[in-house]
This record gives C-alpha cells, sequence and structure tokens, in this order.
C-alpha cells in the first residue's frame, strides 16, 4: 500500500476516532475568517480544552461512515473545520457561537452532541447553557440552602434566647 494512502487512512481513523470519543462535536465553515481571527478563535477553543482542526470534507464523510453519522454528510461542502470536546458538552457550541457573534463569517453548520446529530437551534440552545462548572456550582448552591437556612433560623433563636436571659 503506498504511503500516502496509509497517510489518508490515519487521517480518517483519527477523526473517526474524535466523533466516537467527543461529547461534543461541532462543524463550522470559517470562510472569511482572516489569519488573525482564526488564531484568535484557535486560542479561545484551546482555552477552553476543545479540538480544532481543518479536515477534508472527503476524509470526514469516511469517518462518519464508520461512526454511522452520515446525516452529517449534507453539510460537508465547502471549507469545513471540526471543533470536538471529550470533557464539557457545552464548551465548544459556547466558544463558537459567542465567536459568531462577533464574527459573522463564522457559520456554525451543525453538530454532533452525545452521538446525536444536533440541529444549529439545538447548539444555540446549547451554547446558551452555563459550564459544567458553573451547573456544579448551581447545583452546590441549591443543595445548601437548606442547612444554610437552618443554621441562620437557629442562630435567630439562640439570639432571641440570649436577650430574652440578658
Amino acid at each position: 500500500m503506498s504511503k500516502v494512502i496509509e497517510q489518508k487512512q490515519g487521517v480518517v481513523q483519527e477523526i473517526t476516532e474524535k466523533l466516537q470519543n467527543s461529547v461534543s462535536t461541532i462543524v463550522v465553515d470559517y470562510r472569511g475568517l482572516d489569519v488573525s481571527e482564526i488564531t484568535e478563535l484557535r486560542k479561545q477553543l484551546r482555552e477552553a480544552n476543545v479540538d480544532f482542526k481543518v479536515y477534508k470534507n472527503s476524509m470526514v464523510k469516511r469517518a462518519t461512515e464508520k461512526s454511522d453519522l452520515t446525516d452529517l454528510d449534507e453539510f460537508l461542502a465547502g471549507p469545513t473545520a471540526i471543533a470536538t470536546s471529550t470533557e464539557d458538552v457545552v464548551a465548544p457550541a459556547k466558544v463558537l457561537n459567542g465567536f459568531a457573534k462577533d464574527h459573522e463569517e463564522l457559520e456554525i453548520k451543525t453538530g454532533v452532541i452525545e452521538g446525536r446529530v444536533a440541529s444549529l437551534e439545538e447548539i444555540k440552545e446549547l451554547a446558551s447553557l452555563p459550564s459544567h462548572d458553573g451547573l456544579v456550582s448551581m447545583l452546590l448552591s441549591v443543595l445548601q440552602a437548606p442547612v444554610r437556612n437552618f443554621a441562620l433560623a437557629t442562630k435567630a433563636v439562640a439570639d432571641q434566647k440570649e436577650e430574652e436571659g440578658a
């Protein structure tokens, strides 16, 4: 087998693994962004632990076949970049949606969220959610509320008894 074919098979395998292992994948068209804008986008994605890479559409189509995600194929036209995250479902959508608001040239095409192809509307809804850490923080706050309220009520009763005794 020729070296070129082996390299292409390696790229297809890489894309397949990313599609299968990611909890969130967003497909974008980056046409119209200049080098400095793409560099800024890559920096923001890197800070959010999101992998961002440009692949040939033919390679991605082969990977979608292996991953049973052929519904993505209709969106694979023109320059395509893929952002994947193995940790945070919200991060790629949040960063890309925020960047797209400031840069009209960036077009979010579609995505895969936990193994299911998602529409543009679903991705925008996902982008409006707090991050994983934010959700955990909100949950802990809700769980602490009863204990905090009980402690405040106990302190108020103790203060009242102290005033009556004085």
